[in-house]
């Protein structure tokens, strides 16, 4: 399903119903509009010249018994459409999450919040008043044939005022568009920034950077007001003209009726029946033009969103596949990034059997993380496939794929959560038995209890209350929580002492030993105690492979101590390629 049709289908398919009962209650309405000209024709008309109080009366409450009617089911239209934006939100909001989280993967996509923003305004418009006026413009005919039923000239008149509102309408839309579209994209590029900067606060601080960036800020915030500023003022300038020429039209109906009635062609009541027709014939064209910027503004949201959509396909239901071993295979992959003529990674291949390890080192830039990036599926690739269990990473679904693995990235990410819940992933249904278990495998259990509220202490976005080295063994607890069959780390003891390392090897054999496979992306040699093999990248391939000790002897390095646990014989396999290893087989990509 397109983009267009998801929301579409939403806003038509989900409320057909509450449409069809709106277009309903819209002509109920419009005919009930015409009450009070009605009843003015009758005051004028049959009370005054009869002297009758009863019949006044009697018309009064005839005509209030409407008007209530009128405002109930106004009310009701009224509600029928906050209720349809709301189900429109409730029922996108996660695919516009899905969409804005897959967006920010990209380093070179500038989403960022928009497909969330974009749904809010689409919202934000169809519960306001904006709606309701173009299911009240096909009964503008209407009250057009109401005034001719008055006078032919009556009729003119106001057929030729709704004309020009509505050209005014358009010439409204010609001269904000473009002004709406540029303000619109400022806006944009000012919150990038703001929250860039918000990010990165202490960076401004420390190298002394806060006073050039808040200048920049400021030049970025000058020309979003600038542009709104302008598009503001076009847009009044039409609305007030709008108006103006509403009240003389209002006039003008008035005095062509005085001047009918002085030549005995309408009665006294058809002039104030008639200025009553006209104003309600273009309420609607008033209010559409008085909305015309919401109008434009939800347009252009919709038209992005429906990109959005259909660059980012949902998620289609897949058969559950059995859980896997943890025997990953990558197959020839190759990564590539738009404006980037090299691929970051090309042609790279190999294969870790359950309970084994996979120590992957190169020079900086070799393409380390993202092949780390690639394996956890974050990284569209180009060529080739990575397999868990001859499963690739969608034919289990993005969900139940990231809770197989356990991912340590090298910039590690804390959420706003409590200790306890960043540990568990923030899953629904944590185990409390499960994040103390591998807050203890972390090697991070004493210390979460000596934290004021102890698991549950708020840790607040980024981590600001741990240091890197907590910081990094929460991020462990959180990659070995719930037993996944593949640990993917990279540069997991960047930040680490001598114990944290202890417990890195500590966990990363404890996930050896219950078959689990591991691929890790070293720095420093203590990182690479517990694999069997190494894998060497440089300039996004394969230059050297094979078991750990004699691949660290080609490249002029001290073997290390074997491994705790036995040799396995499903050790690693590679596909080798050929070349020289670029550089000192250490640093981060």
């Amino acid at each position: 399903m397109t983009g267009d049709n998801e929301i579409r289908a939403q806003v038509f398919g989900r409320n057909r119903k509450l449409i069809i009962v709106t277009f309903i209650f819209s002509f109920v309405i419009n005919i009930l509009a015409l009450s009070g000209s009605l009843f003015m024709l009758q005051v004028y008309d049959r009370v005054i010249p009869s002297g009758s109080i009863p019949t006044l009366v009697a018309l009064a409450g005839i005509v209030l018994l409407l008007y209530c009617y009128f405002g109930l089911l106004d009310y009701v239209r009224s509600r029928i459409f906050v209720r349809v934006g709301k189900r429109l939100e409730e029922s996108l909001r996660l695919r516009a999450f899905d969409v804005m989280s897959k967006a920010a993967l990209s380093k070179t996509n500038t989403a960022g919040t928009l497909p969330v923003q974009d749904l809010a305004a689409i919202r934000q418009f169809i519960s306001g008043q904006g709606p309701l006026a173009y299911f009240d413009m096909p009964y503008v005919p209407l009250y057009m044939l109401a005034a001719f039923s008055l006078h032919w000239l009556l009729g003119v008149t106001a057929m030729v005022s709704a004309a020009i509102i509505f050209i005014l309408a358009l010439l409204a839309e010609r001269a904000t568009r473009k002004h709406s579209n540029a303000a619109q994209q400022a806006q944009h590029r000012l919150t990038t920034m703001t929250e860039e900067a918000r990010r990165n606060a202490e960076a401004l601080f420390a190298l002394g950077m806060k006073g050039p960036v808040r200048a920049r800020w400021a030049r970025i915030h000058q020309e979003s007001l600038a542009l709104q500023t302008h598009a503001n003022d076009a847009g009044a300038t039409f609305s007030a003209f709008s108006r103006v020429f509403r009240l003389i039209v209002q006039s003008a109906m008035l005095g062509v009726g005085a001047f009918l009635a002085v030549r005995h062609e309408i009665s006294s009541g058809s002039i104030i029946a008639s200025s009553i027709i006209l104003g309600r014939a273009l309420a609607p064209v008033e209010q559409a033009v008085a909305g015309w910027q919401q109008l434009l503004n939800a347009r252009k949201a919709y038209e992005r969103l429906t990109q959005f959509f259909k660059q980012v396909p949902a998620e289609q239901d897949r058969i559950t596949l059995p859980r896997p071993k943890g025997h990953l295979a990558a197959e020839a992959i190759s990564v590539t990034v738009p404006g980037i003529d090299k691929p970051l990674l090309q042609n790279v291949s190999f294969t870790v059997a359950p309970g084994t390890a996979l120590g992957v080192i190169g020079p900086t830039g070799a393409g380390k993380s993202t092949l780390a990036r690639a394996l956890t599926g974050v990284l569209p690739l180009a060529r080739g496939n990575v397999r868990l269990d001859g499963a690739t990473p969608d034919q289990f679904g993005e969900d139940l794929y990231g809770r197989l693995i356990g991912y340590l990235p090298q910039d590690v990410q804390i959420l706003d959560g409590t200790v306890a819940e960043n540990i568990s992933r923030f899953s629904a249904a944590g185990d409390d038995a499960k994040v103390v278990a591998a807050a203890q495998l972390a090697d991070i259990h004493e210390f979460i209890l000596r934290l004021p509220q102890g698991y549950e202490t708020r840790l607040q976005e980024g981590g600001s209350r741990l240091s890197a080295g907590q910081r990094q063994r929460v991020a462990l607890a959180r990659a070995v929580y719930g037993d996944p069959v593949l640990l993917i780390l990279d540069e997991p003891n960047s930040n680490l002492d001598a114990d944290g390392e202890a417990a890195l090897d500590k966990a990363i054999k404890a996930t050896l030993a219950r078959g689990a496979s591991a691929v890790m992306i070293a720095h420093r040699p203590s990182a690479l105690n517990a694999v069997t093999h190494l894998l060497v990248l440089a300039n996004g391939q394969v230059q050297m492979s094979g078991p750990r000790d004699d691949v660290l002897i080609k490249l002029g390095m001290q073997p290390m101590r074997p491994p705790a646990a036995a040799v396995n014989t499903n050790a690693p396999t590679f596909a080798t390629m050929g070349g020289k290893l670029a550089g000192p087989a250490r640093g981060s990509s």
